[in-house]
């Protein structure tokens, strides 16, 4: 294939093989309780078959792409929160031989998987996808998780320098022809030869999330896509938990950190796109949808979860003092555990992500407290407003 083939099948993947200027994806369907701590008895099965009829809807619906997340151990709590939740290829796969369009991520914690096996798992997820499967990697975890598996993390900088020598091998495994040795400082390997290859003499979308500046180096180094965290605290003080993105110091804040993104990887010889998370609650009035956030989020948060999770980031009570403490257990509840939330109107959500697109934001992935019952709503009302706005393809 000639390489202006091969660009153009790398750009088609870049593109969710659509042509959406704003890309919308579904984020942590996989894991019960989704991304929001939460008791109410609607709250996000994550089982196998929900996931389907998720995907499915999200498939007809117009959704770019789905992006799991990463876990094999829960916060507890009333709900156990993520106490149950699929692994992240064979999720994929399973999903991508159900649907027809949606890309479909997985999120692999490269210290826990051998880059040829994962290559290998990737590969055969991308073939049943036709080409639609994505790879978000993740350079560490939570260290209790870790010790599952018997495993100590790396020292922070550190992790990323071996991701870069994990994701180097398997690059290598994706494009070699022919038998290769590779001598690195964490892996030897002898006469290396993987086939299939991935499908359409493209490979897989690579992201990452990472927000120290290790982080964001490796990504900027090494991916096409970078997830970055959009927060207004101020704001969302005022607003009762969540913010207008309309507010200009807002606007020009989140424009600026595009470009500065962008920027960073230009340095690097690369181009990258930049993508953001959080939590959507849409109901046909704004009361409607303030109440119930309201309600799911904040009356019926899971708190011994929300305070498990400030455990493993060394927030206690012991070491924070109370105001502070209450103040982070409050803003992660009301941001589905760390995005931020877009509540209101179809009108209102449509205007408040639009305006994401307006400052260079490339996608989101969005958490709903239930998928199946939520997002043939939003598909139905949010992103017809966003094409009428120009950033969804007609």
């Amino acid at each position: 294939m000639a390489l202006a083939d091969t660009a153009d099948a790398q750009q088609k993947r870049a593109d969710m093989y659509g042509a959406n200027p704003f890309q919308i994806g579904l984020f942590g369907a996989n894991l019960s309780s989704g991304r929001t701590a939460t008791t109410v008895p609607e709250r996000w099965s994550g089982d196998w078959l929900d996931c389907l009829e998720m995907a499915k809807i999200a498939d007809d619906g117009g959704i770019d792409f789905l992006l799991p997340v990463g876990r094999w151990k829960g916060y507890g709590g009333a709900s156990d929160f993520h106490g149950g939740g699929l692994e992240t290829i064979t999720w994929a796969t399973g999903l991508l031989a159900h649907t027809k369009r949606v890309t479909v991520f997985g999120t692999v914690h490269a210290p826990l998987f051998h880059p040829l096996v994962a290559a290998k798992q990737m590969v055969t997820a991308d073939q049943v996808g036709g080409g639609r499967f994505g790879l978000n990697i993740v350079a560490g975890w939570n260290q209790d998780e870790f010790e599952m598996f018997g495993i100590e993390q790396r020292p922070h900088d550190e992790r990323y320098v071996f991701a870069e020598e994990w994701l180097d091998v398997m690059m290598k495994a994706w494009t070699c022809p022919e038998p290769f040795d590779y001598d690195g400082k964490y892996f030897q390997l002898r006469k290396v030869l993987a086939k299939p290859k991935p499908f359409g003499h493209s490979r897989p979308l690579i992201m990452n999330a990472g927000a120290s500046g290790a982080g964001q180096t490796f990504a900027m180094r090494n991916c096409d896509a970078f997830f970055t965290t959009i927060t207004n605290a101020g704001a969302a003080r005022a607003e009762g938990g969540y913010a207008r993105n309309s507010d200009p110091f807002m606007l020009e804040n989140t424009a600026k950190r595009v470009a500065g993104i962008k920027e960073d990887a230009r340095k690097y010889g690369r181009s990258i796109e930049v993508y953001t998370q959080g939590q959507v609650v849409c109901r046909p009035t704004q009361t409607e949808a303030e109440e119930y956030y309201q309600w799911a989020n904040v009356e019926h948060a899971d708190w011994p979860a929300i305070d498990r999770l400030l455990e493993l980031n060394n927030v206690t009570r012991a070491n924070t003092p109370a105001d502070e403490y209450e103040s982070r257990r409050q803003t992660l509840a009301k941001s589905g555990i760390g995005g931020r939330p877009y509540v209101g109107s179809p009108d209102r959500v449509a205007e408040e992500l639009g305006l994401l697109a307006r400052a260079g934001i490339r996608g989101i992935a969005v958490s709903f407290v239930n998928y199946v019952k939520d997002v043939p709503y939003f598909c139905a009302e949010v992103l017809p407003r966003l094409r009428k706005m120009g950033f969804r393809a007609p």
